[in-house]
């Protein structure tokens, strides 16, 4: 019984530890999930919930999509991103608010007329206050959201008028808009901007597209594909005032997030494989090799020459069929050195020839000196250098006043084209030629060290240049036999040479005493004074080059020619062309000087630089390229290419234009865009080309100077002469005519790698060139397109293909 009590109580005593035991754990438990809403509590508490404005589900928006961006790397660090894209600002120009016809360029039927766009000057020409703008794009586009940029990129477009407000004004305007940005659902864009015509105000939707990449990106490999599938956020306010002649006014962009997406990196590839599949891009195989220039290079048909005598084997003979293949580049070859360093010295692998060297280097042409290509000198007649040979010409003939009455010279045989470079010192531009023969790459040299040159020679046909345009044409020793066959090759120098300008000869007959030279000399003047050439200097020898001078003057007038005794050469009939060059064949005969004071010719242009800006005197009685009054139309076209190169080219896309130096404008029409660019160390070969309206005298009257040329052939230039090619509504143009795929593949021969091409057209045209340049694995650094019309920015690359073409008529 005793066991069986204590067996009671020990059995009540279990069954109230296990009530107590159950208690505390409620306890636990309830403490527990206290001290958890508590903690909940907390960190509720601490969470700031926002005033709701008027602006709130704008900025739930913003917020939304600002969750979603992806950092944005830079080589600073800086989050904000400002200072890689404070170069990328523009204004919109004052006169493109006020619907002022003079300032828009418009084209029609293919040369760029005027008149057509008139009517669309108020409604085209706005003020546009820049919004906020944030790209959206879905994921199956492999597109990322971006947010605002920061660093003032939303600051509003002003004109003059607007000017007067303070940048407190402007900060507060740009806050603004950043706080009014919505998005759209899906993809869609909606761009809003306030504009300004004459006082009204309209709201205006532009849809735009810009693809740019920024100078400090980073590096990527040459035979990475590069293209605008990368991950951007862009927004541009370019404004075309009259289709055909537009300007950019404002790029912003954002770089690439350090990851891309699947979506993306398969987008890139599909669009890879089909560029790769309609443009088969292969390498040419010719004895030239990576020097090849079709049309000096055609083995074939020079074999088929009937006669040498006349240099026809140093001519232009054009294939059928222009190449569509990329030339190779020389093996090591690097980015030129810049100016004015590449004068003295150039890398030798990117002109890897020696025999210059050897055949000159007694003369202070070009050494080889390590790494390098050397110029110590400047020529044969100046082995001591060319600045004290220029000085010493103007000391003898004052009236030549280098760089202010004499601006264009034309150099003949120029060699390695040293008199040309160090004219620059003195503010005139040459004009330097010489063929491509024996003395090997000597335009290669002049062109590598930053110095204007084309190959050409004096033979059978006109120079490509226009009658009375060049105030100096200079030889030194060029080896041209001017006294032969009635002086048919001085008669072209007359052609071509400006009345009242001189021609500079320091070759050997007029210091030397040996035979030859004295009959030569003697046949000379008897030559030049049948064509009324005043002799009006020859120099003693200079003390330090040991070369004389011979300076003689063009006639002013037609007196001499009517009081000539014997009427050799003869004048040319009135129905002769002076300004016909274009493969037209030499005669011997010369043309009458201009008299009437309203024909261009009769009158010396203004001193540079007036010269420069100034409408031609002869330009008053003539309709102009757009339409208009020819002075009109000049100012027109001038005023609008200082506000695109000021407001874009400059800041807008990117462009180190320090290491710019060879450029090129492929359409130049009136030069305006070589005039915008004449406060840059550079300069501007302007191509007229043959089926478009001859302004190049215009051009030269200007104190520019530039050349015909067929964009149906390749020009007479060796690969990798230029940095810098632009081109205003050509490729749509030639794309009626000329083979398209043939066009690009010359652009790319004349094109250094790294070097950039700048294309303005419709966008038809636009995104053919793209798809293509990218097929050559070209970077594409901006495409802009509004109204059917586009602007392309694109950047070469070292790619070559690795496919092989053999050019059978460039095989010796």
């Amino acid at each position: 019984m005793a066991l069986g009590k204590y067996s009671r109580v020990d059995n009540n005593n279990n069954n109230n530890r296990k009530s107590s035991s159950s208690y505390c754990s409620t306890i636990t438990i309830v403490v527990f999930v206290g001290l958890c809403l508590v903690g909940i509590w907390m960190l509720t508490s601490s969470s700031v919930v926002p005033v709701q404005t008027g602006n709130g589900s704008a900025e739930e928006k913003k917020n939304q999509v600002e969750d979603q961006v992806t950092p944005v790397t830079s080589d600073n660090n800086d989050s904000s991103n400002t200072s890689d894209f404070e170069d990328n600002r523009g204004d919109l120009p004052d006169d493109a608010t006020k619907g002022d016809a003079n300032v828009s360029l418009a084209e029609n039927d293919g040369k760029g007329n005027l008149n057509t766009q008139e009517n669309q000057d108020n409604t085209e020409e706005t003020k546009m206050d820049e919004s906020k703008k944030d790209d959206e794009q879905s994921a199956s586009e492999g597109g990322e959201k971006s947010g605002d940029n920061s660093g003032g990129q939303g600051d509003p477009l002003e004109n003059s008028d607007d000017k007067k407000s303070d940048s407190d004004e402007n900060d507060k305007k740009s806050e603004e808009n950043n706080e009014k940005s919505d998005l759209d659902d899906g993809d869609k864009k909606q761009d809003e901007s306030s504009s300004e015509t004459n006082g009204d105000q309209a709201d205006n939707q532009i849809e735009e597209k810009v693809d740019q990449n920024d100078n400090k990106e980073l590096e990527k490999s040459s035979d990475e594909p590069k293209d605008d599938g990368q991950l951007k956020n862009q927004s541009s306010n370019e404004v075309f005032p009259s289709g055909a002649q537009s300007e950019l006014l404002n790029e912003t962009v954002t770089q690439t997030g350090s990851f891309s997406t699947q979506a993306t990196e398969s987008k890139i590839e599909k669009e890879t494989q089909l560029s790769s599949k309609k443009y088969s891009w292969k390498l040419c195989n010719s004895t030239a090799g990576p020097d090849y220039i079709p049309c000096l290079d055609n083995l074939e048909a020079i074999r088929h020459l009937p006669s040498t005598k006349h240099y026809e084997h140093r001519e232009r003979h054009c294939p059928e069929e222009p190449p569509t293949c990329l030339v190779p580049l020389p093996e090591g070859y690097k980015r030129p050195i810049e100016w004015p360093k590449s004068r003295e010295k150039i890398w030798y692998y990117n002109v890897p020839h020696t025999k210059l060297a050897q055949i000159k280097g007694h003369q202070n042409w070009v050494k080889v000196t390590g790494e390098y290509l050397t110029f110590p000198g400047g020529g044969t007649q100046f082995k001591h250098g060319a600045l004290h040979y220029i000085d010493f010409i103007e000391e003898s003939v004052p009236d030549v006043a280098w760089g202010k009455r004499s601006r264009v010279v034309l150099d003949v045989g120029c060699g390695v084209a040293s008199f040309g470079g160090f004219l620059f010192d003195r503010s005139v531009v040459a004009m330097s030629f010489a063929p491509k023969d024996e003395h090997e790459a000597q335009v290669q040299f002049a062109l590598e060290r930053g110095i204007p040159a084309v190959s050409a020679v004096m033979g059978t046909k006109r120079l490509p240049y226009p009658g009375r345009v060049f105030d100096i044409v200079h030889c030194a020793r060029c080896r041209v036999p001017w006294h032969i066959e009635g002086g048919k090759l001085l008669l072209e120098l007359n052609r071509v040479l400006r009345p009242g300008g001189f021609f500079l000869w320091s070759a050997t007959p007029i210091y030397q005493d040996k035979t030859e030279d004295v009959e030569i000399w003697e046949a000379m003047v008897e030559l030049t004074k049948s064509m009324c050439w005043e002799l009006v200097n020859k120099t003693s020898k200079d003390a330090v080059n040991g070369v004389a001078v011979a300076a003689f003057r063009k006639p002013t007038s037609n007196d001499c020619y009517e009081q000539r005794s014997k009427q050799e050469p003869l004048v040319c009939p009135e129905s002769d062309d002076p300004n016909a060059a274009w493969n037209v064949p030499l005669q011997t005969c010369m043309h009458k000087v201009p008299v009437d004071a309203s024909e261009r010719g009769s009158q010396w242009p203004d001193r540079w630089p007036e010269r420069l800006e100034k409408a031609p005197y002869w330009l008053s009685s003539q309709v102009g390229v757009y339409g208009k009054a020819a002075p009109e139309d000049f100012a027109a076209d001038n005023e609008h290419w200082k506000r695109v190169v000021t407001k874009s080219y400059l800041n807008g896309m990117g462009i180190s234009w320090s290491s710019v130096r060879n450029v090129m404008d492929m359409n130049a029409v009136y030069g305006g865009f070589a005039a915008a660019l004449k406060d840059l160390s550079l300069w501007v070969m302007n191509v007229v080309p043959i089926d478009s309206p001859d302004t190049l005298p215009i051009i030269y009257e200007r104190g520019l100077f530039g050349m015909y040329h067929d964009w149906c052939e390749s020009f007479s230039t060796y690969p990798r002469s230029y940095d810098l090619l632009h081109a205003d509504h050509l490729f749509s143009k030639l794309n009626k005519r000329c083979n398209l795929v043939a066009i690009v593949a010359e652009v790319d021969r004349i094109l250094r790698p790294e070097g950039k091409l700048i294309v303005r057209d419709n966008v038809e045209t636009i995104n053919e060139l793209e798809n293509m340049l990218k097929s050559m694995q070209w970077e594409v650094r901006m495409t802009y397109s509004k109204d059917k019309e586009g602007l392309l920015c694109v950047q070469k690359s070292m790619w070559r293909p690795k496919e092989v073409e053999t050019i059978k008529y460039a095989i010796a």
